[in-house]
């Protein structure tokens, strides 16, 4: 995992809380070590919690991406875990994917 990802930890844990994640994955090049610090986006596949309405939930998505873009200073692709269908791309999610927050974890660390 790129040391970005470890500096920010904080204010993405306070980002995760605020628009109600309940898991934040890292995939891509940010989790298998062919990150550019020049160049590279930022990979995530996250799982919301909770189902709202979808104006709410897509809200929420909507202001997590940018919230996620505006910390790291960078494109990020944020994806959620039910629109992953594609095997292959699946499989790459699944072979790189590592866990940056869990919101049962961070709920037990309060």
């Amino acid at each position: 995992m790129i040391p970005l990802l470890h500096d920010k930890q904080t204010e993405l844990t306070e980002l995760c809380r605020k628009f109600g994640v309940e898991r934040l994955y890292v995939f891509g090049s940010a989790a298998s070590g062919e990150f550019s610090p020049l160049t590279s986006d930022i990979d995530f596949l996250v799982r919301l919690a909770g189902r709202q309405p979808t104006g709410a939930y897509a809200d929420r998505y909507l202001n997590l991406a940018d919230g996620l873009e505006r910390l790291f200073g960078r494109r990020v692709d944020l994806v959620t875990e039910e629109s992953v269908r594609n095997p292959h791309f699946r499989s790459e999610v699944e072979t790189t994917r590592q866990l940056v927050y869990d919101q049962s974890l961070a709920q037990a660390a309060v």
